[in-house]
């Protein structure tokens, strides 16, 4: 084999630049196997010394079961925008979100290819979450620029198109829970001191503070709680009066970069 066919080859396995396959061969005295030994040194010192750079861009992705009873969110993260559009990036994270869907356990296959994915692609890489839902029918939404996806169960079968259509909602308006119950009591009473205090503030009576607090909640629930949304399709509907009698929405998660 030729130096330059050894050159060629390396550079298709390993991903390293010209330079630094060239580099390898002439210290490992053209021996091929030496010669990715050293590459993979070199990726794992890069690694090393890359390991504490911000990864604030990456990728979202989800994967569905067939059967929509199971399905998988994942984030990967990096340093730059101009990676997460890099094809190796990109296939990458849709790799990693089948073995999650698969295994529940993308972080481990993850970590093992971290330092060949460094010398690869020649950034810092980090596993930022994943997250695998079962439940008796499965939806979700996937953003175009894939930054921003979620997924939804549900307590029964439910017409696709609903459910991806509630997803999207869930992706483009952010809701921080489920229902009013949800609500940890903590938040819920600082939402009410801050309300008072502003009611007190424009001269309002205490006896009908109470009353326009009801409503202050309302609203609060309405920006912050899905069921109690109105639709981003319909906002004349709120979201639970969407679902078909007897279907409940169990859960859902939102992944957002």
């Amino acid at each position: 084999m030729s130096n330059l066919d050894q050159i060629k080859e390396l550079r298709e396995q390993t991903g390293a630049g010209m330079m630094e396959v060239k580099k390898a061969l002439e210290e490992a005295g053209n021996d091929k196997e030496k010669a990715t030994e050293v590459l993979k040194k070199s990726g794992a010192l890069k690694a090393q010394k890359k390991s504490d750079r911000a990864t604030s861009e990456g990728l979202v992705d989800i994967k569905i079961s067939p059967d929509h009873k199971k399905a998988s969110i994942i984030q990967i993260n990096c340093e730059t925008d101009f990676v997460a559009k890099n094809e190796i990036f990109i296939n990458l994270v849709s790799e990693l979100s089948s073995k999650n869907l698969e295994t529940n356990d993308a972080e481990t296959e993850f970590n093992s290819r971290k330092e060949d994915l460094v010398l690869k692609i020649g950034e810092n890489l980090t596993f930022g979450r994943a997250e695998v839902l079962e439940a008796e029918y499965i939806s979700g939404y996937l953003h175009s620029n894939k930054k921003v996806g979620s997924l939804i169960s549900f307590s029964a079968q439910i017409e696709e198109e609903l459910a991806h259509d509630i997803a999207m909602h869930i992706t483009a308006l952010n809701p921080g829970y489920l229902k009013p119950e949800d609500v940890p009591v903590d938040i819920l009473e600082k939402e009410k001191e801050v309300y008072r205090e502003q009611l007190k503030n424009q001269g309002k009576p205490e006896e009908i503070i109470e009353k326009i607090l009801q409503g202050k909640l309302a609203k609060f629930y309405e920006e912050n709680c899905l069921l109690n949304q109105p639709f981003v399709k319909d906002d004349k509907k709120k979201v639970k009066e969407l679902l078909p009698k007897g279907v409940e929405i169990v859960k859902f998660v939102r992944y957002s970069l």
